[in-house]
């Protein structure tokens, strides 16, 4: 099958994180898959080297109309995140299919959420009345935790290569030396309690290896020497998407943020605290309290979300080795709900074929 997948690139990468790794994971099905994106310049270190059954077309360009006319168009069209492709693209897409052909599927992606409504919505058509697609049905894709939605991006070999994975050799190969320290991610946008984060693990009775993360969470770092008190801070220049999975592996406890490096947490199956996106009218709340809920977080995994995300004040739970276990245990659990699903891709093939 021939997909095109549409990413309109906002801020953080996490778009392009998304729809890359959808890209990838469809060309490793043996299918042929263009990723029409307007700003490609994160791939060079998110994907250095690409993927061979991944052809990367910048849709701003005036060649965009070109590549479209030059080969037939895609079976499946997705458009990420309510990008809007450009007219002429959807022009092409909307020809009609020769008499007998399967029709074209045309999905809206959308954001991933553990609220109620993703259930509801998920698979749920969207006439198009208006422009050159109009005529044509789109159809709405959720990504979600349940069995009604969409499920998780995986790889066939995940969990595998999890299982194969050995710390100590990819700390060594990243220059960190390693001592057998608590080791812990730093992935996150500008965290207000981020100063009391580190100053209860520059206090701790163990010590503390903090890998943060190149871009925001390096800015948002307050600056000082990489040695503070039990604290020993390392800095990481971008990782390409494989060596991010391996950071999320190699940790004891993972800060993340977005929707990306959420999946890949949940996936790498140690304790995490998620930063979810802000949105002005608070609606990003009661959005992280339902995936709270779906995961069973223990109360104070619970209480240091909300610190970390501004919903409340006060002090940090305690972050000691002990008393991470809970955590790790919701994180585990989560985990093996969801391998008991089929991932994203086994569910997207099938609703394509039943649309089509």
């Amino acid at each position: 099958m021939r997909w095109d997948i549409f990413c309109k690139v906002i801020d953080n990468h996490g778009d392009a994180g998304v729809c890359w790794r959808l890209a990838c994971g469809l060309a490793a099905g043996g299918d042929a898959v263009r990723l029409w994106i307007d700003d490609p310049s994160a791939l060079a270190w998110m994907a250095p080297g690409g993927h061979p059954g991944v052809r990367i077309v910048t849709w701003t360009q005036d060649a965009a109309g070109q590549e479209a006319a030059a080969c037939a168009p895609p079976d499946v069209l997705i458009e990420a995140f309510g990008c809007d492709p450009a007219p002429e693209l959807i022009a092409r897409f909307a020809q009609p299919v020769a008499p007998g052909a399967p029709r074209r599927v045309w999905l809206n992606f959308e954001y991933l959420s553990a609220e109620p409504y993703v259930e509801r919505l998920h698979g749920l058509p969207s006439p198009v009345f208006r422009g050159p697609g109009a005529g044509l049905t789109k159809y709405f894709f959720y990504p979600g935790f349940t069995d009604a939605t969409g499920g998780l991006l995986r790889e066939a070999d995940l969990m595998a290569r999890r299982a194969g994975f050995d710390r100590a050799d990819w700390l060594a190969r990243q220059g960190i030396a390693w001592n057998g320290e608590r080791l812990v991610c730093l992935f996150c946008y500008e965290p207000s309690a981020l100063d009391a984060l580190l100053a209860r693990f520059e206090q701790a009775g163990e010590p503390t290896r903090l890998l943060v993360t190149a871009g925001r969470a390096a800015r948002a770092l307050p600056p000082g020497p990489p040695q503070r008190g039990a604290l020993a801070i390392h800095w990481l220049p971008h990782l390409a998407q494989t060596e991010f999975d391996h950071l999320l592996w190699a940790c004891d406890l993972n800060f993340v943020r977005g929707e990306d490096s959420l999946v890949r947490a949940v996936w790498a199956g140690a304790p995490f605290v998620w930063q979810i996106y802000p949105q002005d009218d608070d609606a990003h709340h009661e959005k992280l309290e339902a995936f709270l809920d779906w995961l069973a977080a223990p109360p104070t995994l619970r209480r240091l979300h909300h610190l970390w995300n501004g919903m409340a004040e006060g002090d940090l739970p305690d972050l000691h080795f002990q008393a991470l276990a809970p955590w790790r245990a919701a994180a585990t659990a989560a985990r093996d709900r969801l391998l008991a699903q089929d991932g994203l891709l086994s569910r997207l093939r099938q609703f394509v074929a039943q649309k089509s």
